[in-house]
């Protein structure tokens, strides 16, 4: 096994666990004592991994910080690096996301925040741009902010072109742009939004999370506010493939790093009962792109079980050929399986709220 970098953001602060080789476990921290840590990414771009966290002080505000030495030493930048220019006159509440673009933009990082924008950095995250096109949309007038606030919590870029992007927002829906930035598009056909009067709206749906599959990039997964779809041409159309699931209310949705087809839900009673489906710790996996469902419970806990996994809070590494897939809760629960879900081990407990977990094969 490769060595492996597992970050877990909480509500009060940052936890780092680090696997090398097929070895146990060791985590430190809290980092950031005290500050929810909503948002963490991992950029291995360069020449040695660099750490971004996206920390929330109750009493200094938010923050970006990044780590070249896997979270020994951490830089704040002298001024905010993410910030909302004067003339839009607000302020910055929460980094929701904190995204690499990977090999196709070296250096390229997006944040997605609350209120709703994204911002985009060309030097690792040091310092951040907002992208003005998507906060200047001519709908935004009508999103609404949701249960979480009004965010934008998930980018998406496409492997194989940097203009390629595609974010979900709280409570808008799903945005593309083909173009870098420059124009944006709503692209939530077949997501539906059965709060709405209208269930099928332009933009406007609860989307909570989205996965990229890795063998087709025009394949997303996304996990709605009620109902789970999928995409294969890049978002432009979706189809519900929720059949076989105990729930298909939930937050999060991840994809296998390398086998195409292959994605990971955690299913939640309701909306309305935010607690694990059946009361019951248990991950859902597809191997068929979502036309069947396997429940994952081999070493996760049997009795009545009430820890909600929030929408960053499960995620795979890129192992191979078997991937780890993690997942923490608000019990404070961290969970592993370095097996593709296949078996469990419960890695820490008693932690404060887990917000977001992040893992990466680092040697």
């Amino acid at each position: 096994m490769s060595d492996v970098l597992l970050a877990v953001g909480t509500r009060k602060g940052l936890f780092l666990g680090r696997r090398r080789g097929g070895g146990e476990w060791e985590f430190d921290g809290p980092h950031f004592n005290a500050q929810a840590v909503y948002s963490v990414g991992i950029d291995r771009g360069g020449d040695r991994p660099r750490l971004l966290v996206g920390g929330d002080s109750a009493h200094w505000g938010p923050s970006v910080f990044h780590s070249d030495d896997l979270g020994r030493t951490w830089t704040e930048p002298d001024e905010p690096a993410v910030k909302f220019p004067k003339d839009t006159g607000t302020s910055l509440e929460r980094v929701w996301q904190l995204h690499p673009a990977g090999p196709a933009a070296p250096g390229v990082v997006y944040a997605g925040t609350e209120p709703a924008a994204l911002y985009r950095s060309a030097d690792r995250g040091e310092t951040f741009e907002l992208v003005r096109p998507l906060w200047e949309h001519p709908t935004r007038a009508q999103w609404v902010p949701g249960g979480g606030g009004e965010a934008v919590h998930t980018v998406v870029t496409d492997p194989r072109d940097a203009d390629l992007v595609t974010v979900a927002v709280s409570t808008a829906g799903v945005f593309r742009t083909r173009d870098g930035g420059a124009s944006w598009a709503p692209s939530n056909k077949g997501v539906s939004a059965v709060f709405l009067p209208d269930p099928n709206p332009e933009f406007g749906q609860c989307v909570h999370k989205i996965a990229q599959d890795a063998a087709d990039p025009d394949r997303l997964y996304l996990q709605n506010h009620w109902g789970v779809f999928r995409s294969d041409d890049a978002g432009a159309n979706w189809s519900d493939i929720g059949e076989g699931l105990p729930s298909t209310f939930g937050f999060a949705v991840a994809a296998h790093p390398h086998q195409g087809d292959t994605a990971y839900v955690f299913p939640i009673t309701a909306d309305s009962d935010r607690v694990p489906a059946d009361r019951r710790c248990r991950v859902y996996r597809t191997r068929d792109a979502g036309k069947s469902w396997e429940p994952l419970t081999a070493g996760l806990p049997q009795e009545e079980h009430f820890g909600t996994v929030l929408r960053d809070a499960l995620c795979t590494d890129d192992n191979a050929p078997a991937a780890g897939v993690y997942f923490g809760n608000r019990n404070g629960e961290v969970f592993a399986s370095d097996d593709d879900g296949d078996n469990w081990r419960q890695l820490a407990s008693h932690l404060p709220d887990v917000l977001c977990v992040r893992a990466a094969v680092i040697g």
